[in-house]
């Protein structure tokens, strides 16, 4: 029977309040759906990190006729020059691996990785690209050793750390995943101040209902339950709304920047689940926490 009038009465308090609640829900799917975002982006930037800097290589790329270096005087890398930086390269102790890679190599590399750019690849021609030392380094951060000894060398055109170019990309990622969860943070406070308005408002239209209860010795806790659940369905109902948007997200924006960008990696689907787990719960408590504290304010039981 208590179960029974609990559900009625929350059911009394969300038709009363139609139209504030359906803009509760709304606002709660629009945040949590942002805040998962946030969480999924953050998921791709980790995976992608961990991924790729085991990976990171340092390009030495050599002289060639179309050389911008002034010290390579448009000429190419002699083959005397190439054996003495190779040799040079497997005395460093911060090098664990060196491979050679000639124009014909790179072309056929750099075609591989941006087989999903065609107007890119068609824009460059073989030799382009010129020859190259990938270095592979036993600790990604030594580059600086490994750059100045080769900086200068005859033969050596730059060199480039692809550490560095990583950085700058997955910074690019951490501020979109920020912008993500600051929108977010501003949804939830509207939220907040939804709940509580919300609350206050099915209150006061059932003031009479909770004077009589109290006549009769009901609990405080039975008093507010209603209430509270209230704010927890329509919490919940704004996390399933935030479920459909979070697999939006996965597909339309996650899965194309990484079929996009050949630096990020794909999210799993366990992830995504998981992601919408923690926004939909967050909902929930989100509402409930600020329908009790709300309650305590306004009801004073």
């Amino acid at each position: 029977m208590r179960a029974q009038f609990v559900l009625q009465e929350i059911w009394i308090g969300l038709r009363r309040n139609m139209t504030m609640t359906i803009s509760l829900v709304i606002t709660v799917a629009i945040a949590m759906a942002l805040f998962g975002t946030g969480l999924l982006l953050r998921s791709q930037v980790d995976s992608s990190k961990s991924y790729w800097y085991d990976k990171i290589e340092v390009s030495i790329f050599l002289c060639a006729s179309t050389s911008s270096n002034a010290s390579c005087q448009k000429k190419d890398v002699t083959e005397q020059q190439r054996s003495a930086l190779k040799s040079q390269l497997d005395k460093m102790p911060q090098v664990a691996d060196v491979q050679y890679e000639n124009k014909q190599q790179a072309f056929a590399r750099f075609k591989d990785r941006f087989a999903g750019s065609p107007g890119f690849v068609e824009s460059t021609r073989e030799g382009d690209i010129p020859d190259s030392f990938r270095v592979k380094l036993k600790n990604p951060e030594e580059y600086k050793a490994v750059a100045q000894a080769m900086l200068g060398q005859p033969g050596v055109d730059t060199v480039i750390n692809e550490q560095e170019i990583l950085k700058k990309f997955f910074r690019i990622l951490n501020g979109l995943q920020f912008a993500a969860l600051l929108i977010a943070l501003i949804q939830v406070v509207a939220a907040v101040l939804l709940v509580g308005n919300t609350v206050r408002l099915s209150a006061f239209n059932r003031r009479r209902e909770t004077g009589i209860m109290r006549l009769v010795g009901a609990s405080n806790t039975y008093i507010q339950m209603p209430f509270i659940l209230e704010g927890a369905i329509a919490g919940l109902i704004g996390g399933l709304f935030a479920s459909i948007l979070l697999v939006f997200s996965k597909l339309f924006l996650v899965d194309r920047l990484a079929g996009d960008v050949q630096l990020v990696s794909r999210l799993g689907w366990s992830q995504v689940v998981l992601v919408i787990i923690v926004s939909i719960c967050f909902g929930v408590l989100l509402c409930a926490i600020a329908s009790f504290l709300t309650l305590r304010r306004y009801l004073r039981i």
